[in-house]
């Protein structure tokens, strides 16, 4: 690896300590001055900036085993359903339900119209996503600590459990991080006094669009507040930020209120355990140890003032909202990752100079063998987020299994409804079974799952079947049976019918059912 560094600072015409060439000891007066010079000039002759590097990187782990085997799991399923709809069926569908996605049903019902419908349009936005955040990460470390901080926090970045899961995901939360990264390298920059009105602007442009995508990244608002406070930045950035984010909120605000009237749809999410909070305990821990590397102090906009909030308020806000009303999931504050990411970088690029004084051939590979022995290390898990066991269930392969198993008259049931999905989404694996619980479609009654009828209809209609199919999860995942057609479904064919078959695939399953005689 040839040698890399950045630009001197303007003022002083030379390196901060944290960016001298490594390799090189220091030298002083107009020696160093002209050296830095040329080397810069070097440097930003031939390489490409910095934040270019994990692009390749970042790409290359999105579309190693983007389809995950041709499976898709029921998130992903209620994208395809919601965003293959017409633009007033995606309207009618949100009066409902699901308005807090919204903003990317309509997004992705662009590009499946653009691109056609397919698992690779579903998820490529995600990976595209997730390399405009790593290359903020890159940018962000290397303004603030230095070319290694930047390079080793990007790459980092897309090593991570939670960006390998959402990296091949259909759902909106990559595109969410990166606003949420896009929004603190604008943050940064203003800081540093770089840009005016029209960054600020640009600011709370991009913190209201990721609120659209789903406003629980507004989050990432007290996280800023913290950076400010922590930088001791001047009154005039306090009054722009505020103004900012006061704009963003204000517009949202609205999505905020209609979606309260959805919370039902988060009645699933358990309460708080200690087994809930450990996660995000080790990844605070290891965020902290980052910004000690960092070496971070009162009045100094550094990584550690910058990725330490974002990494931690997030969680600790949403944890405290939980305990009055059960809403922590991680993937609502992924974009706390930038944190991560950033401290990581601020970590190794301290290893690096504490390393260039006594080794400085070998602290100029630290870095690249760094995170080349983390993906060997995580290799394990990384085949295991692209494999189909990596997602609750797959809607593809027990539609599959439906294909194989039906019959000429045969009808079939779902228990609960939504797992109506797989017929939705593979309708042609349903041709010719007759759904005889559904009164009205999804797309006619403007929601996901249909209307059913009631029990007694539901009871009438499979008793005059000889043979019916349950499509359901498999019993290691599957809730308990509580609404009232459910458990009507359940009694008739456990009392008038036998199984003739049973089939579980991927946390589902379809049992065929033959009348008894």
């Amino acid at each position: 690896m040839g040698l890399i560094t950045v630009p001197p600072l303007p003022s002083a015409g030379r390196f901060p300590a944290h960016a001298r060439p490594v390799g090189r000891p220091p030298t002083t007066g107009a020696a160093q001055g002209a050296g830095d010079r040329h080397v810069t000039t070097t440097v930003l002759r031939y390489r490409l900036p910095s934040w270019l590097i994990p692009v390749p990187w970042t790409l290359a782990l999105g579309l190693w085993g983007l389809t995950r085997q041709h499976s898709l799991w029921r998130d992903e399923a209620a994208t395809w359903m919601a965003a293959g709809r017409s633009v007033p069926g995606i309207w009618r569908l949100l009066g409902q339900m699901d308005v807090v996605h919204g903003l990317y049903y309509l997004l992705m019902h662009g590009l499946f119209t653009v691109f056609g419908q397919s698992i690779t349009t579903l998820r490529l936005p995600s990976v595209l996503a997730m390399t405009v955040a790593a290359c903020c990460v890159t940018a962000v470390g290397t303004r603030l600590a230095g070319h290694w901080a930047g390079v080793a926090g990007g790459l980092a970045f897309g090593l991570l459990p939670a960006v390998q899961f959402h990296l091949q995901d259909g759902r909106p939360y990559a595109l969410v991080t990166a606003g949420c990264a896009i929004s603190t390298l604008l943050l940064v920059t203003l800081l540093q006094g770089h840009g005016g009105t029209s960054r600020w602007v640009a600011y709370g442009s991009t913190v209201l669009v990721c609120a659209l995508l789903n406003w629980l990244s507004l989050l990432v608002l007290p996280a800023h507040l913290v950076t400010l406070l922590w930088a001791g930045t001047g009154r005039r950035a306090r009054v722009c930020w505020a103004a900012a984010a006061a704009a963003a909120v204000t517009a949202s605000l609205p999505l905020i209120l209609f979606s309260r009237g959805q919370r039902a749809q988060v009645a699933w999410i358990p309460p708080l355990t200690w087994h809930t909070v450990i996660g995000p305990a080790v990844l605070l821990a290891i965020g902290a140890l980052g910004a000690l590397a960092d070496r971070p102090r009162a009045g100094r906009l550094s990584t550690a003032a910058v990725g330490l909030p974002l990494l931690a308020v997030p969680h600790l806000l949403l944890i405290g909202v939980s305990l009055d009303q059960p809403l922590y999931q991680d993937r609502y504050v992924l974009f706390s990752m930038v944190g991560l990411a950033l401290l990581i970088g601020a970590a190794l690029a301290a290893a690096v100079r504490s390393a260039a004084p006594r080794y400085p051939r070998a602290a100029r590979w630290l870095v690249p063998v760094t995170v080349a022995a983390a993906l060997v290390a995580l290799l394990p898990l990384s085949l295991q987020k692209r494999s189909p066991a990596s997602r609750v269930d797959d809607v593809l392969a027990v539609a599959e299994d439906v294909r194989r198993l039906k019959g000429d008259g045969d009808a079939v049931v779902f228990v609960p409804a939504d797992r109506r999905d797989t017929a939705q989404v593979s309708p042609a694996a349903f041709a010719g079974l007759r759904d005889i619980a559904l009164a009205e479609s999804p797309v006619t009654s403007g929601t996901l799952k249909g209307v059913e009828c009631g029990p007694r209809r539901i009871r009438a209609e499979m008793l005059r079947h000889r043979r019916v199919l349950l499509v359901t999860d498999v019993p290691e995942v599957a809730p308990a049976v509580s609404a009232e057609r459910d458990r009507t479904k359940v009694a008739v064919l456990k009392r008038h019918f036998t199984v003739v078959a049973d089939e579980q695939v991927r946390g589902r399953r379809v049992t065929v059912y033959e009348r008894r005689r």
